[in-house]
């Protein structure tokens, strides 16, 4: 902007001063031609009078350089010449002067030289005897007077341009001077030019519209983040190219990247895995992919889909969801089915083949006793499994129970009850021991976890042996201690007797009765009331499970 104010300064510059010059220079040649015209007719006047005294001896007494005399008769004959041989010349009747002069008394002309380098100036008076004479002075055109005044002018034209030259430079400097001081971000804090007014306003107003729409873009991109940062599910945004757009912490989790790491960057240098290339490849021809992979010891279904409009691709989003609990979860309820199968057809089998000996009469009258008593038995333990599953299925579904103020001490008391024969079948001492513990919480389920806890102690016990059931009360928690000295759980076993079904002595276990489903029972019936549940077990020395319950839940 300063070089076109420049550029423009500069040429107005000499553009005027090449006009002053060739102004000044016109006004002044006129000027003194007309002077020089007007004392040509004075030097005539003068001559005129003494050629009418005294003839043409005055004439040819005069001796100039500068005019020239001629005396024309009335026919146009020279009589005299100041510079030439009257005789010689030719008839100047038709001389636009000589004729002027003989019709109307003055006359007046100005002739070119052929070169055009000078001009000759004639006046011309008739004398009372009917003759004209004439004088004429030569001066120099102004084409010549501009040739001979080139040098002084060259040296007046490079000292106004190189002033003209300076003056512009500052003059552009200062105009433009405050536009380079003004502060674009508070235009309407700026003392500029009042014709910027307009300009400053629209600014403001831009400004203002900028900002909220940054404001606006920078919300949307904060609930975006806290968004995809809180989703489990891993989020991966791709452009068109394949380069990193978005990555949340999940994504960066299991690829194993930081965020600064890997914006920008292809997404197949950050993982090379030949199923990703491959999904990638199939979403951009096919729109949709999806896929199954390990990573970090966890499953993971990749789904990967095509970001279009009707403007075209725009890129590609990737989402990993982890299956890991689904897959664990089918694989339970497959092992659950078949040993939910096997569990209930082996009393089903042994009740069968009870009945079919007893309905072909092979079995004795003196044995039949024994053979009811076996089909009654198993149906039980077939009714106990059933229940036993129906009570799993209840606590899976997280269906909402009814809740009550409920006493473990009491529950205690009415499992101990309900198993004192069996206690004394198995030559074991049941006690109670510590506080009420109330809870707030399901009493079938708080019944179950004490029964199955202390069922087992008997089950899994020696003759002599003792179960003790302990009752603390804690600052908003209450603790279930369930202890006994039967013969223990090994170590490696320790985190797998809660799983359905799973018997550390499978052969003890059978001659028990148990389904095999009464630990698990108890670990969610705690899960179901947020309860922690530990255990402490030595082989031959006994075993120690312990929860405990938050009254504030």
């Amino acid at each position: 902007m300063t070089n076109k104010i420049f550029r423009s300064i500069l040429l107005v510059a000499i553009a005027v001063l090449f006009a002053s010059m060739s102004i000044i220079t016109g006004f002044l040649y006129s000027y003194f031609g007309s002077v020089q015209e007007t004392q040509l007719r004075d030097e005539l006047s003068l001559a005129a009078d003494a050629a009418e005294q005294l003839g043409e001896d005055y004439l040819g007494s005069l001796n100039s350089d500068r005019y020239r005399l001629t005396w024309v008769a009335a026919d146009g004959t020279v009589l005299f010449d100041s510079h030439a041989d009257a005789s010689s010349m030719e008839n100047h009747s038709s001389r636009e002067e000589i004729r002027e002069a003989l019709m109307s008394g003055t006359g007046s002309s100005t002739r070119k030289s052929a070169t055009l380098t000078e001009q000759t100036i004639y006046e011309a008076t008739r004398l009372s005897d009917g003759s004209v004479l004439r004088i004429s002075v030569s001066r120099a055109t102004a084409l010549v007077l501009v040739i001979g005044m080139m040098q002084p002018i060259a040296v007046v034209l490079v000292i106004a341009i190189c002033l003209s030259a300076w003056l512009a430079h500052r003059m552009a400097a200062k105009v433009v001077e405050p536009l380079n001081k003004l502060d674009l971000e508070n235009p309407m804090a700026n003392d500029a030019y009042e014709e910027l007014s307009p300009l400053l306003h629209r600014i403001h107003a831009q400004h203002r519209e900028i900002r909220s729409q940054m404001e606006a873009l920078r919300r949307k991109q904060q609930e975006f983040a806290q968004i995809t940062d809180n989703m489990k599910e891993a989020l991966v945004l791709l452009d068109n190219t394949g380069r990193i757009v978005s990555i949340n912490p999940a994504a960066m989790t299991i690829f194993d990247v930081h965020n600064n790491q890997c914006i920008g960057k292809d997404f197949l240098t950050i993982d090379r895995q030949p199923e990703l290339r491959t999904a990638i490849l199939e979403t951009q021809s096919h729109g949709h992919a999806y896929f199954h992979s390990n990573r970090n010891g966890r499953e993971y279904q990749f789904d990967l889909s095509r970001i279009e409009s009707s403007n075209g691709v725009h890129g590609l989003v990737l989402l990993a969801f982890d299956i890991t609990e689904q897959i664990h979860a089918e694989k339970h309820r497959r092992e659950f089915t078949a040993n939910v199968s096997h569990e209930l057809k082996t009393p089903l089998q042994s009740i069968i083949g009870a009945a079919e000996l007893m309905e072909n009469g092979i079995v004795k009258g003196e044995d039949a006793p024994r053979f009811v008593s076996r089909i009654r038995k198993e149906a039980s333990r077939l009714l106990h499994l059933i229940d036993d599953i129906i009570r799993l299925s209840q606590l899976d579904e997280g269906a909402e129970m009814p809740r009550e103020d409920v006493s473990l001490r009491v529950l205690a008391e009415e499992v101990c009850e309900t198993l004192s024969d069996a206690a004394k079948l198995q030559d074991v001492s049941v006690d109670i021991i510590g506080d009420d513990g109330v809870i707030h919480g399901v009493r079938r389920l708080l019944y179950e976890i004490i029964y199955n806890l202390c069922d087992n102690g008997i089950k899994y016990n020696k003759p002599g042996g003792r179960v003790q059931i302990a009752i603390t009360e804690h600052v908003n928690a209450v603790q279930l201690t369930v202890c006994d000295n039967g013969i223990g759980v090994a170590p490696e076993h320790q985190d797998k007797i809660f799983e359905r079904f799973y018997r550390v002595d499978k052969s003890h276990s059978k001659q028990s009765g148990g389904t095999g489903l009464g630990l698990s029972i108890v670990k969610h019936a705690v899960q179901y009331h947020h309860g922690k549940l530990t255990i402490e077990s030595q082989p031959n020395r006994g075993t120690s499970i312990s929860i405990l319950f938050d009254t504030r839940v």
